[in-house]
């Protein structure tokens, strides 16, 4: 009974049970600056929804205290691409879909292990059939791919995925 109870307050301390793995004893903090778009072509409301899903995805997921400076870990960056592309091509030689692409270039310092630290970059990719314009599927394929990004951030920062 002593081992169990042991071992259930050393796991309490340092883990949770959505993947992150974090010591808390050392780690108490993140400091998550907002990302800019460094993009040529800009949809206006993008880097606001990728810096609230990335916030969110540490608040939801960790019990680590979000603070403007000096944070135990450091999240900064700017989004550097987004853009379309012809994917395939119809039996008529039109475009029959598009692929849409967003990356984002990542800087992490953990104050606690700088062995840790890192700066890299992030894709996602969205697939629409191009009768649809992009306008209409916009908002969709950009939450879909925050998403996917804000996940390999975590993943890679707190999650030693």
């Amino acid at each position: 009974m002593l081992v169990f109870f042991i071992t259930t307050l050393f796991m309490s301390s340092c883990y949770t049970f959505n993947g992150a793995s974090i010591d808390y004893n050392k780690t108490k903090t993140i400091q998550i600056a907002d990302f800019p778009l460094r993009t040529s072509y800009v949809w206006g409301p993008m880097a606001s929804i990728f810096n609230n899903q990335l916030k969110d995805q540490y608040a939801n997921h960790t019990k680590l205290i979000q603070v403007k400076r000096n944070g135990d870990l450091q999240i900064s960056g700017e989004i550097v691409r987004y853009e379309q592309r012809n994917k395939s091509v119809s039996s008529e030689g039109y475009s029959a879909q598009t692929e849409l692409s967003m990356t984002v270039n990542v800087r992490f310092t953990n104050n606690a292990k700088h062995d840790e630290d890192f700066e890299r970059q992030f894709t996602a990719t969205s697939t629409y059939e191009t009768t649809q314009s992009l306008n209409a599927v916009q908002e969709e394929l950009v939450t879909q791919m925050v998403k996917e990004i804000t996940d390999q951030i975590f993943n890679a920062t707190v999650a030693n995925w």
